[in-house]
């Protein structure tokens, strides 16, 4: 076993004849390609507000920005009362057909919610028209104007609002499109999407369905990503490869992303009879929902590619005959310098199995000419299980070390300043597969080991093809690439230019399909998901490997120390990479440092019962920050005393009271019906707040029916005291009307009242936090609630 087993003619197929020329060139090839697809997603030059009148300007949609995101501006708020003012009077003075829609509104695509029972939110929707000269259908284009109530969303979504206002008054400069073009901004999305739900179910322009372009912003820069579509997605899929000047884009995200239990605006039109296309740029998550989501923090080169491909495929769906869409397939696709590849699904699972086919004539082959042997075939197949193991539980376990050293990165959605970290996932990952080829090689062999790498891609592209098809091509193409190029090295002279011309090749299908997946996969997951892109890269790799070894040291076959030289020389790469990966994530610790401009965030929120007088400040923090920890101790159910926050435990620590007004329950009418009792109350803030709650206790009473603002709501309670409930956002002043069908169990219902409103700024006990310490993106950071419990 101790003597070298590898035979001339094996090491010959994966480097015919160990010319330093053709390595080096190969190499260069394979960098070059990389260069041009990570320069690919690259966004373009922001044009000035002197740009052409029929052009998307992102200079001129930033003007927008600045208006709309001046300060956080939550559903109900009269901030956001003057930004909906602003968004209309632009459209408006474009000429356009505007109109406000007020309306109350369910949660989109169901009434459960955090409350145990009905979310809902009084909306008013800014919705313009651009009439079609000869329409087949409506086109659009929807983005949110509201914000949290913890930033001024000058990302999410003044991104998307700025650029259809902008794309409205390119579309007006020019001739009328043949279809209609519908503006819709709409409100409480942060809330629970409940403007887009009020607008695709009730209002008349949405009654016939139609194309959505949903634009959305998770971050602050990146390329843009079309990363969500309808069902049967092929023809507008075309249209986006065709439409769209920076078209980026992967079957892999849409199917990723239908599993996932995030929504945004565009939840609520697939829930009824609309196609279409969700987008966003989402690179700088650390801005998210925060207060740093500003004007300033924007990237506009992210904002003029989601104007460029918002216009572009707004004019293509404006002259398209919308009837002539629908399609009975997905489509794959995926990202290439200069264009979007793109192929029917139905073809996912016949090129996977051509790929394992392929394969497989592959070892055939090997094994035929003398290559190997079947035992080392199998050997390879084993030998490259590792590396695809070990390197995503590196980077986990890497990862792990940094949020030790820095423990606030655990509230982040990724670090400010990933660039470092990220660097450091990919060079661990060349090191464990540089380290374990070096091992592995001179046993096994090159080509047993190019086996079972092409091997495992071609077996992950039949998982995929079978469980997510959209993401099958990842696998399956390099895996077939891969093995073509083998079975042509076989089929060709060894000392011609052809096998090495064939390896090469099958490497840039491999860099081509992977890399911008790597890049991709970092912003979308964040750096706590990390091992992802590790894995990715691994394949990559092994993708690449034959490229790779024309330039490892080869002993040409002699043993003792010549041998060992070569096996020490194959080792300086893979050491290499691992010293990389030490100082790139070190590098980052120094560089990404919390400060006034970066701060460490962190979560707090205030509960007062005004029945019992006693208040609580309340952090989702497991592992609270030195500034947190001054305001809470161990862990407590919520559920019991504040049923409108929802389930789960929380850190509490006692707090002084605060003299605030509970909200007041008027009975507006109290009937009873055999053994029933019809409830009918108004819930009315006493104070400007977010939003209100009302739960029952159901140890007095069984709810039957429910009404809200007069509409029926379904009854879904919940486990425990607090059975059924509803949480309604915005409320008006005037208070909400809330009619309860109930069978009593106690001679008194009990009724639980909350509502909340934000900034904890002036409470007793509060001590403002220090200028490096921020408060993290969450939808109840600062949140102030007041309850108390009626019996009725």
């Amino acid at each position: 076993m101790g003597a070298p087993l590898a035979r001339p003619a094996d090491r010959a197929l994966a480097r015919p004849r160990r010319r330093l020329p053709a390595a080096v060139a190969a190499l260069a090839a394979l960098l070059a390609v990389g260069a041009g697809v990570l320069l690919d997603l690259r966004t373009p030059a922001p044009r000035p507000t002197d740009a052409p009148a029929s052009e998307f300007s992102a200079d001129r949609a930033y003007e927008n920005v600045r208006v709309i995101a001046a300060r956080p501006h939550v559903a109900g708020s009269a901030a956001n009362d003057q930004v909906r003012e602003h968004v209309a009077g632009v459209l408006r003075g474009l000429g356009l057909q505007t109109e406000v829609q007020d309306t109350v509104a369910p949660e989109a695509g169901q009434l459960s919610g955090a409350a145990g029972g009905a979310t809902l939110a009084r909306v008013r929707n800014v919705v313009a028209r651009l009439p079609g000269s000869d329409p087949t259908g409506r086109v659009f284009l929807v983005a949110h104007y509201d914000s949290v109530q913890s930033g001024p969303g000058g990302n999410d979504d003044a991104a998307g609002t700025s650029t259809i206002l902008e794309v409205a008054r390119a579309l007006t400069t020019g001739p009328r499109p043949r279809n209609d073009i519908v503006f819709v901004l709409t409100d409480a999305e942060e809330a629970c999407l409940c403007g887009a739900s009020a607008f695709a179910s009730s209002h008349p322009l949405a009654a016939d369905g139609g194309v959505v372009l949903n634009l959305e912003a998770r971050g602050s820069t990146g390329p843009v990503i079309m990363f969500e579509t309808s069902r049967n997605n092929a023809k507008l899929v075309d249209v986006f490869g065709r439409a769209a000047p920076h078209p980026v884009g992967t079957s892999f995200a849409v199917e990723i992303y239908r599993a996932l239990p995030n929504d945004t605006d565009f939840t609520a039109f697939l829930d009824r009879d609309f196609v279409g296309l969700n987008s966003a740029y989402i690179d700088g998550g650390a801005v998210y929902h925060t207060p740093l989501d500003t004007p300033a923090a924007m990237d506009r080169r992210s904002l003029q590619q989601h104007g460029d491909n918002a216009l572009g495929l707004a004019r293509e769906f404006g002259r398209t005959d919308l009837k002539a869409l629908r399609s009975d397939h997905d489509a794959t696709y995926f990202p290439v310098p200069g264009g979007l590849v793109r192929y029917p699904g139905w073809l996912t699972l016949p090129l996977a199995l051509l790929a394992v086919g392929t394969v497989g004539v592959l070892g055939w082959l090997l094994r035929r000419h003398g290559r190997v042997t079947t035992g080392r075939l199998v050997a390879g197949f084993g030998l490259t299980l590792p590396p695809i193991l070990a390197a995503p539980v590196g980077a986990s376990l890497l990862w792990a070390a940094v949020t030790t050293l820095r423990p606030g990165y655990a509230e982040l959605l990724d670090p400010y300043r990933p660039t470092w970290y990220r660097l450091a996932v990919v060079a661990l990952a060349a090191a464990v597969l540089l380290a374990w080829y070096a091992l592995t090689r001179r046993w096994a062999g090159p080509a047993a080991l190019a086996f079972g790498g092409l091997a495992w891609l071609a077996l992950f592209g039949m998982l995929l093809a079978v469980l997510v098809p959209g993401g099958a091509y990842l696998a399956t193409l390099p895996a077939l690439a891969g093995a073509l190029a083998g079975v042509i090295a076989l089929a060709t002279r060894l000392d011609g230019p052809w096998p090495v011309l064939a390896v090469t090749l099958a490497g840039a299908v491999g860099v081509v399909i992977l890399l911008p997946t790597v890049a991709l996969l970092f912003p979308a997951l964040g750096m706590a998901m990390g091992g992802v892109a590790a894995l990715v890269s691994v394949l990559l790799g092994l993708a690449a490997l034959p490229v790779v070894d024309l330039l490892h040291p080869q002993a040409g076959g002699q043993r003792g120390l010549v041998a060992l030289q070569a096996r020490r020389l194959g080792a300086l790469p893979a050491l290499a990479a691992g010293l990389a990966a030490v100082v790139f994530a070190g590098v980052g610790l120094r560089v990404d440092r919390f400060d006034a401009a970066h701060p460490v965030p962190t979560h707090l929120m205030y509960a007062l019962d005004a029945g019992t007088g006693q208040a609580r400040w309340l952090s989702h923090e497991d592992d609270p920050q030195p500034w947190t920890d001054g305001y809470v101790e161990g862990k407590v159910s919520v559920v019991d005393d504040f049923p409108g926050l929802g389930d789960g435990e929380l850190r509490a620590g006692p707090a002084p009271a605060a003299n605030l007004p509970a909200p007041k329950l008027e009975v507006i009418s109290d009937t009873r019906a055999g053994d029933q009792r019809v409830l009918r109350v108004r819930l009315v803030p006493q104070r400007p707040v977010r939003l209100a709650s009302l739960h029952v206790d159901s140890s007095t009473a069984t709810v039957k029916s429910a009404g809200v603002a007069g509409r029926d709501v379904p009854v879904q309670a919940r486990e425990g005291r607090w059975g059924f409930g509803i949480v309604f956002h915005a409320p008006p002043p005037e208070g909400i009307e809330v009619t309860l069908t109930v069978t009593p169990k106690a001679e008194r219902v009990g009724l639980r009242a909350m509502d909340a409103s934000d900034d904890l700024a002036g409470l007793p006990g509060f001590r403002p936090r220090p200028p490096d310490v921020g408060i993290v993106g969450s939808h109840s950071s600062e949140m102030l609630a007041v309850a108390r419990t009626y019996q009725l």
